[in-house]
């Protein structure tokens, strides 16, 4: 790279929406609703909707410091940057290796369920349909994402917005529908906790619910990396992550509440993904050719996610590799488009081989379990750091700003709201709610650990050849006047 003019991003090439529906993509809401959410239905029951409330005021901690921490630090690195200017530069590594690693598997997660959601409605629908033929849908997604970040971030997020646009307008019509529907049988005592699952009475069973929901709403900081690109980005960011965590969180509640009252509280603990009791089952049911729709949203919703994703992985490598942590090659863009093309080129690499990989060797529900598993694990202790980073950030950077509610109070509830979800993630039955994983999916921890002690070994080395790499992943390049400065170096507060 000739220069920062050479080697940068396409400047104001997206705006609020398009960051917006970056970080609401990212989330998967129709997925979600459609397969995560009901997951905390076998404990809060016909409570789930309180449990979601819950959920989403445990995320808003974190939104807010991510909110907080991309409007100081608009740079595509996002969340290590946030940790090398907030702890160390070499935690900042550390956080930037997991989530590139997490981020590149996530769009190979959506494709095996894209590709056994489609081939298991079409087999339902036509029994000649092969079930096991899920690896065409799957590469058909995984093409769909590789042009749409070649032909840059400008077609990518507006694609996504498309996306995000129709499968949050399809489950809210849908959920309308079940309102009015239920007539009579509104209430507001699912936001209560009379309706939990049968051996988890009360609050426990809220809270048991609510951890396994708090996942839905992984996602929601996706917005960050694309800062470089973005107009305005010290504004934009804030409010697209806040946005995007607040609005779909609401989504989530009012489609919660929708299908709690229609289908009935008192059964809801029955609810899940799959069968006559979901909600691709109640539409079948009872709302005729809608499931239709539905199965669609949540097809789109997969599509969707894997290209937000995409963005992430390829923008958080383009960022360490500029600064030569990572191969270099991975900050390569197109001439024309301004997209890191070698990053997108190893993301769909790494996507169709870990999709057939491991789709072929288990199976592809049991390969998304596991991936799923690696994922949620490593991304839910990013917030955790990234809660710290804030807290930290403004207290050794930020003194004169410093606003003790927002800057330490909300970090330590973000830490102390994921913790439990990291223990469900990872399968440490510390609550009696928690299930012990069983292999293959208990290898996710192993996986993960062998990751991270790989990046330790890396960044060891780099420390002894190189300290300056690792002192830059503390530089927020987009609004720099000089290429080699790195405020960090010297203490200075970041612009």
């Amino acid at each position: 790279m000739s220069g920062e003019a050479a080697a940068g991003l396409r400047r104001d090439a997206v705006g609020l929406r398009e960051v917006l529906f970056q970080s609401v993509t990212a989330m998967a809401p129709a997925a979600a609703v459609a397969a995560s959410i009901p997951a905390g239905a076998a404990f809060a029951g016909g409570s789930l909707p309180l449990a979601v409330v819950i959920a989403l005021v445990a995320c808003l901690f974190t939104a807010s410091c991510v909110a907080e921490l991309a409007r100081e630090l608009p740079a595509a690195g996002s969340v290590a940057t946030y940790a090398a200017q907030g702890l160390h530069p070499a935690v900042g590594f550390l956080v930037g290796w997991g989530y590139v690693f997490v981020e590149a598997l996530v769009p190979p997660l959506l494709l095996l369920q894209l590709g056994f959601t489609a081939a298991g409605t079409l087999h339902d629908e036509w029994a000649s349909y092969p079930a096991g033929l899920w690896w065409p849908w799957a590469l058909a997604g995984a093409a769909v994402v590789a042009v749409a970040g070649y032909l840059g971030v400008r077609a990518s997020a507006r694609f996504g917005t498309v996306l995000g646009v129709f499968e949050v307008a399809v489950f809210l019509v849908f959920a309308g529908w079940l309102i009015i529907r239920a007539g009579g049988h509104n209430t507001l005592s699912v936001f209560g906790t009379s309706h939990t699952a049968d051996g988890y009475g009360g609050v426990s069973g809220v809270f048991a619910g609510s951890v396994y929901t708090v996942l839905a709403f992984a996602g929601f900081e996706a917005a960050a990396p694309l800062a470089e690109e973005t107009r305005d980005p010290r504004r934009t960011m804030r409010r697209a992550v806040l946005g995007a965590a607040l609005g779909i969180g609401l989504f989530y509640v009012v489609t919660t509440y929708a299908m709690s009252v229609y289908f009935g509280p008192g059964r809801f603990a029955s609810f899940g993904a799959a069968g006559e009791a979901s909600w691709e089952g109640v539409a079948r049911a009872s709302f005729g050719l809608f499931w239709v729709l539905v199965f669609l949203a949540v097809v789109n919703s997969t599509v969707a996610n894997a290209n937000a994703c995409a963005n992430v992985s390829t923008r958080t490598a383009f960022a360490l590799a500029r600064i030569r942590v990572l191969p270099r090659v991975l900050a390569t863009l197109h001439p024309r488009y301004r997209s890191p093309v070698a990053g997108i080129a190893v993301q769909t690499v790494v996507a169709v081989g870990a999709m057939l990989g491991l789709g072929f060797g288990y199976d592809p529900v049991t390969a998304f379990l596991l991936l799923a598993t690696v994922i949620v694990t490593v991304v839910i202790g990013v917030y955790i750091v990234v809660n710290l980073a804030c807290a930290g950030y403004f207290l050794r950077r930020g003194r004169p700003s410093l606003k003790p509610v927002r800057h330490l109070l909300l970090p330590l509830l973000g830490i102390v709201a994921f913790v439990p979800a990291l223990l469900t993630a990872a399968g440490l039955p510390v609550f009696d709610f928690v299930t012990k994983l069983t292999a293959p999916v208990s290898y996710a921890g192993p996986v993960v650990g062998v990751w991270m002690a790989i990046g330790v070994v890396v960044l060891l080395v780099l420390i002894r050849r190189h300290p300056g790499r690792i002192a830059e992943t503390a530089r927020v390049h987009l609004e720099e006047d000089t290429p080699g400065t790195v405020a960090a170096q010297n203490g200075a507060p970041p612009r």
